[in-house]
Parts: structure tokens; sequence; C-alpha cells
């Protein structure tokens, strides 16, 4: 992206994705914003009176003024906080789950800037913010980062090219990262039914399916190995 921001100006929301310390005062911030992940140097923003500190919070959405130049990073020149997911924070599991999607996006958004990131990204803080299962969240989360890399799981025919039907039981392939049919298979019509969804709507709208608590255990163990995460 930075290639084509040359001796630019930019005002653009974003997220953080990485915050590291540069000299005495500076920090070097990887953002991913609706037009892909940029980098950029944010001067003096560790001194206490910075006017940049408060826009540049992990969790937090912010509108961002950058210019490029031609060096490798572009230069911050404004940040202003729009919303801050403090809730995240208070809990261990919520800060685990949201700094590894932060991690996650930040890893496959080198090799694309696809808007999707960015939606990843808000949708997951938004919904790790609230009070919801977290187990949903990492399924939306995992199912659309493969998604969006163009490794979707197939969840429309097994292994043979027929059809997934409603009545029958499978098991997952993960040589061939695929459905196969086993009559005492684990996976049955609710887990292929909420996968599709999962790929389909935003979060939010997952958040309120009431789903039995098996099926969704199921489908969260079936989304980190098809997506090569064991776990988090």
């Amino acid at each position: 992206m930075l290639a084509n921001m040359q001796n630019k100006d930019i005002r653009t929301l974003g997220y953080v994705l990485r915050r590291t310390n540069y000299g005495e005062a500076d920090r070097i911030l990887n953002l991913i914003t609706p037009a892909g992940k940029i980098s950029v140097m944010a001067k003096g923003v560790r001194k206490e009176k910075s006017k940049l500190a408060g826009g540049v919070e992990m969790f937090t959405l912010s509108e961002y003024n950058v210019h490029f130049g031609k060096g490798d990073f572009g230069t911050l020149t404004g940040a202003k906080m729009v919303q801050h997911y403090g809730e995240i924070m208070k809990d261990l599991a919520r800060i685990e789950l949201a700094s590894l999607i932060l991690k996650k996006v930040s890893m496959a958004a080198d090799s694309s800037d696809s808007a999707e990131f960015f939606e990843i990204v808000d949708q997951s803080l938004k919904s790790i913010n609230k009070n919801v299962d977290l187990r949903k969240v990492e399924i939306w989360y995992l199912l659309n980062l493969v998604k969006v890399m163009g490794e979707e799981v197939n969840l429309y025919r097994d292994m043979n090219g027929e059809r997934l039907l409603s009545e029958q039981r499978y098991d997952w392939n993960g040589r061939e990262a695929v459905f196969m049919m086993n009559e005492n298979g684990r996976y049955g019509a609710d887990e292929i039914k909420l996968m599709r969804l999962t790929t389909t709507v935003k979060l939010d709208v997952i958040e309120r399916v009431k789903t039995d608590d098996l099926v969704i255990t199921n489908v969260l163990d079936l989304a980190r190995i098809a997506s090569g995460i064991q776990k988090f």
C-alpha cells in the first residue's frame, strides 16, 4: 500500500495492530485501515503531554491523519479516538482473544489490502467488548479470516464431491481439508448450518443465534483445525 501513498496525506479510520517503542519517545505503529495495513511513526507519542497518545491505544477505533513521504513509514500527524473498547481490558480471556485476532490479522494483511481485514477487527472487537460467548467470536473471526485469505472451508461438498446432506453425519478429513461421510461422525446439519451462516452474516447476527452448546464446541474445534490454529 505504501508505494501508492508516497507524497500524500490521508485521513482514515483504523485500529492499532502492534506498537513498538522507538527511541526515547516515539513509537512505530502498525495500523489496519479499510484500505489495508500501514506502518507509521508516531513521534513524541510517549511524552506525557502528547496530543497523539489518546488515539493510539490498543482496542480503540481512531481517526488518523498520516503523511506519506518517501521513507518506509508514514508519519502520524493526528490521532482522534472514536471508540475505546475498555471492557476488553477487564477480563483476561477477552484480552487474549482480542490480542490473537490482531496478531493473526496483522500477519494475513501483509499479503493483501482487502478491506475485509478491517471489518474482521472492527466487528470482533465490538463483540468482545460485550458480554457475549467468546467462542462465537472466535468461530466467526477464524472462518472469515480463512475466507478472505482464499482458503474458505468447503461447506457444500464432501470429499467425493457429493452435496452435504442434512440427514447425514460427517467427520473432518484434515489432510484433504474437507468433510467425509461417517454415520457416527461428529458433525451434522446443525454444525454445518452454523458454519454457513457464520461466513455470510455479520458477527452481531451470530451473537443472537441460539445454538446448542455442543454444536458451538464442535464448530469451534473444527474452525481451529481448518484454519491451522489449534489453540490460542
